[in-house]
C-alpha cells in the first residue's frame, strides 16, 4: 500500500470498453507518480491509499489495472 496526494484528473480522448465508468487520476507520492484508478469518489488535493500490483488487479477482474484508489485519508 501506499499514500499520496491526487494532482490531477487524466483526461483521455478514447478507452477501451472494459474502462466505461472509470475515472483515473495523477496520484503522488514521494518517490513516484502513479495513474491510479479511482474506487471512492476521491477528487484533486485529496490524500490518498493506494494499492498496486496483484492487488490492485484483483479489485476487478473486468477492468485491468495496476494501480487503484481504495480510501481518502483525513487529514
Amino acid at each position: 500500500m501506499k499514500i499520496g496526494t491526487i494532482s490531477g484528473k487524466v483526461t483521455y480522448l478514447r478507452k477501451a470498453p472494459c474502462l466505461a465508468g472509470e475515472n483515473f487520476f495523477l496520484v503522488d507520492t514521494r518517490t513516484e507518480q502513479l495513474v491510479a484508478a479511482d474506487l471512492v469518489g476521491a477528487t484533486a488535493g485529496d490524500r490518498v491509499l493506494l494499492v498496486t500490483g496483484q492487488e490492485a488487479a484483483r479489485l476487478s477482474l473486468e477492468t485491468p489495472m495496476d494501480a487503484a484508489i481504495v480510501a481518502i485519508l483525513e487529514e
